[in-house]
């Protein structure tokens, strides 16, 4: 077996499930053939206080969201991330030649934007070893420039603006491959119809549905928005019904469930049947992450964004409102507004935003991306 090293880091849950849809795509792709291993590698391997970076994430993009802000505008000056690389190169560097000795992959990919420059400079000019080293981006638009290496074998992005971000910072035709972001197979494979999928999930078939997630981490101001929409649309007199996703946040969990919701509302926890949960709603309402834009758009789902992570986020805005796939609004009350009107008077348009949604969608990018990984190896 061939051994695949998927290097990522929690910080979201974006990094470790664009891992594991790549992980499910060796598996169903090549079934055997490769033995596929995800490592955190600052958690897992760097010494404190490095191993502690990947929990302060969370806390930087919710509650110092200046200080996010400022980190990012730092991380765009190489003339600032060169050489702090370099300097976090020689701290952690015996700790990384740890996991590559423990490890021994034939192919090394990264899906976090700090596991490109210091692993790559281990492998190519301490261990002199030329196995391949691919990086997928798992952000869709605003792309830091951290993300990028040229000495990687292959870059794999999702959009037009993430290639000429590519280029401007020395990457060559030959390295950058436009795929689309890496998702789950399911995603890619054939549903039922909504109303027999609403039955099989315990809903209602014959009402209009409403996905309101909040990524793994139920982040963001999920439950007043919950309860702002579901007040509209029960005055309104939608025929209609909520989904809230809370995933990992137990506290949201509790606090929506002993809700008295005015409509029907299902609350869930973290789920691993994503994919029915879409392909069973109507509409989903996220706050800007790339992966859940892309699932949304795979199942055709028109997207109502609600927020956004300052840099990382910020293009995917215009992404989804631009193209006529969705609306922005950070309002909850004007969020429940929207939704009603949607079930309501532009049931149409809602129509319309679905179709092209789906016309954007790239089902079969996770295949497409572990295709050509398998690839450098045949060479």
């Amino acid at each position: 077996m061939q051994r695949v090293l998927i290097l990522m880091s929690d910080t979201g849950g974006g990094h470790r499930a664009s891992a594991q849809a790549l992980a499910a795509g060796f598996a169903e792709r090549y079934g055997d053939r490769f033995d596929v291993q995800m490592v955190d590698l600052w958690t897992n391997y760097t010494p404190w206080p490095i191993n502690q970076v990947p929990k302060s994430y969370r806390a930087l993009v919710t509650d110092y969201l200046w200080l996010w802000k400022a980190a990012w505008r730092t991380g765009e000056q190489t003339v600032v991330t060169e050489p702090g690389m370099r300097l976090v190169g020689r701290l952690v560097r015996r700790a990384i030649r740890r996991a590559f000795d423990e490890y021994q992959p034939d192919v090394v990919i990264s899906v976090h934007p700090l596991m490109q420059h210091v692993p790559l400079r281990l492998l190519r000019h301490k261990l002199h070893s030329s196995i391949p080293f691919v990086t997928v981006v798992t952000d869709l638009v605003s792309v830091a420039s951290v993300w990028y290496h040229p000495e990687v074998d292959r870059c794999f992005v999702a959009s037009e603006e993430a290639v000429r971000r590519a280029k401007r910072v020395g990457l060559r035709d030959s390295q950058i491959s436009l795929v689309g972001l890496p998702i789950r197979p399911a995603f890619a494979k054939p549903v039922a119809t909504k109303e027999s999928l609403r039955l099989s999930l315990g809903l209602d078939s014959d009402r209009m549905t409403a996905l309101l997630v909040g990524g793994g981490e139920g982040m963001g101001p999920v439950g007043e928005i919950a309860r702002a929409v579901a007040a509209r649309l029960a005055a309104d007199g939608r025929n209609a019904q909520l989904v809230v996703i809370c995933g990992r946040n137990a506290t949201l969990h509790r606090e929506m469930s002993a809700h008295p919701w005015p409509l029907s509302v299902r609350v869930e926890g973290f789920v691993q049947n994503m994919p029915e949960w879409m392909a069973a709603s109507d509409c989903v309402v996220t706050k800007a992450g790339p992966g859940t834009i892309a699932e949304s758009l795979v199942c055709g789902l028109p997207i109502l964004l609600t927020g956004f992570i300052p840099g990382q986020e910020e293009g995917n805005v215009p992404f989804v409102t631009e193209n006529g796939v969705g609306a922005y609004c950070e309002d909850p009350a004007e969020i429940g507004a929207i939704l009603s009107r949607w079930f309501g008077p532009q049931q149409a348009r809602l129509a319309e935003m679905g179709v092209k949604a789906k016309s954007m969608g790239r089902p079969q990018a996770t295949f497409e991306i572990v295709e050509e990984i398998a690839g450098l190896l045949d060479k």
